[in-house]
């Protein structure tokens, strides 16, 4: 599923993760495409306590651009991307009360 193309982060590369880490919500934006999905998560974001992790589920590859300029722009940590067989897994940890 991990495509060619560069989706680079500051340090230029996209952290792939070995294993998904322990979340303290998940949510599922399989079969969302741009701008839904960005929405969904700052809704998500929104309902977690700042430190806590959000999990994110899609299948969407433009989410591994998206998701880390997202939490770039909006000041919560980019954790990294867990890739299943089927969808990707992102992790962010809220930062600052929204």
């Amino acid at each position: 599923m991990r495509t060619t193309e560069a989706h680079t982060l500051q340090n230029g590369e996209l952290n792939f993760l070995d294993e998904p880490l322990k979340a303290d919500a998940t949510t599922d934006i399989i079969y969302m495409m741009c701008p839904m999905h960005l929405l969904t998560i700052e809704d998500q974001v929104k309902e977690i306590e700042k430190g806590q992790v959000l999990s994110i589920l899609t299948d969407y590859d433009g989410a591994l651009e998206d998701i880390p300029e997202w939490c770039e722009k909006t000041g919560n940590e980019f954790l990294g991307i867990f890739e299943d067989d089927d969808h990707y897994k992102f992790f962010i940890r809220k930062l600052k009360e929204s």
